[in-house]
């Protein structure tokens, strides 16, 4: 499976059926080896994924990320091998925990010790009957780990790491965590305005949701932020570590600081004011990296 150096992370769910494939068509012909999709509060991610999957012809779809507590372990390892044996090498499994407010507040599930529930989960994923066409080999799966030891437990259990909301310095983490040979793909958000007060207005929109997340907080403050930096909507420092914002030579500049600080691919989300907007310009510029 050829990710490539550089993908799309998009949240095309938002979006009609027709206009999604045809967006995920439009990113392949553009160079793009790889579109992440979310799983939230819109689509199923894999009913998503199979959508996306047969409108394009090699386009690889990455979850970012399937929530374990969306489905048990069994029924995680079939939706997994489904798309891996009808679309070989093109479906990347990413998965994890989610939050609290979205797990215990909106599924209605007990989110005590999520770590220990992931690992038991992972258990059960690999012991799990499939009793069904199945794919040539086993397929991939990544872990959105941001902490050293959900980190530690993508290193054991998993191709790698798809860590999200986050900067470069977190990437350095990781990588060491992580060591050689496992994949480190970090989602990367950008805004191409290069007026800095239309640009942070932008990035904090997008960024209110996540600060209101105590797993991304409890991360930020670990990497030097302070209670100042996550409150109020995010200090200018914090919004211009997690958004780069400007030009194509500042987005070119932030996946390259990725990339040096250790990643292997970086998938990059376009901010716009009107997030029903598809960024279709901003993509042919990110195009351009990939030459």
């Amino acid at each position: 499976m050829n990710l490539g150096r550089v993908g799309i992370w998009h949240f095309l769910d938002i979006f009609p059926t027709p206009v999604a494939q045809a967006a995920a068509r439009e990113i392949e012909e553009l160079g793009f080896k790889t579109l992440w999709i979310p799983e939230a509060l819109g689509r199923e991610a894999f009913t998503h994924s199979a959508l996306l999957l047969a409108g394009t012809r090699s386009l690889v779809v990455a979850t970012g990320i399937a929530n374990v507590w969306g489905r048990d372990a069994m029924a995680m390892s079939a939706a997994q091998k489904t798309l891996a044996e009808a679309f070989p090498d093109r479906f990347l499994l990413g998965m994890g925990v989610s939050h609290a407010p979205l797990v215990a507040g909106m599924r209605g599930h007990n989110y005590d010790k999520p770590l220990s529930y992931l690992r038991a989960y992972l258990d059960a994923m690999d012991s799990a009957l499939f009793m069904a066409a199945s794919p040539t080999s086993p397929p991939p799966r990544v872990i959105a780990a941001l902490h050293p030891k959900s980190l530690e437990l993508a290193r054991e259990r998993a191709w790698g790491s798809h860590p999200y909301f986050v900067p470069p310095e977190h990437t350095a983490r990781a990588r060491k965590i992580l060591g050689p040979g496992k994949l480190l793909a970090p989602e990367q958000a950008v805004v191409f305005e290069k007026d800095p007060g239309r640009a942070r207005a932008i990035a904090r929109t997008h960024m209110s949701t996540y600060l209101g997340l105590p797993n991304y907080v409890r991360n930020l403050l670990a990497l030097g932020f302070t209670q100042d930096d996550v409150g109020g909507g995010g200090s200018d420092k914090l919004v211009d570590a997690i958004v780069a914002w400007g030009g194509i030579d500042a987005v070119a500049a932030r996946v390259k600081a990725h990339h040096a600080a250790g990643a292997d691919h970086v998938c990059v989300q376009v901010l716009r004011e009107n997030p029903a907007e598809l960024p279709r310009e901003e993509w042919r510029e990110i195009a351009a990296l990939l030459r």
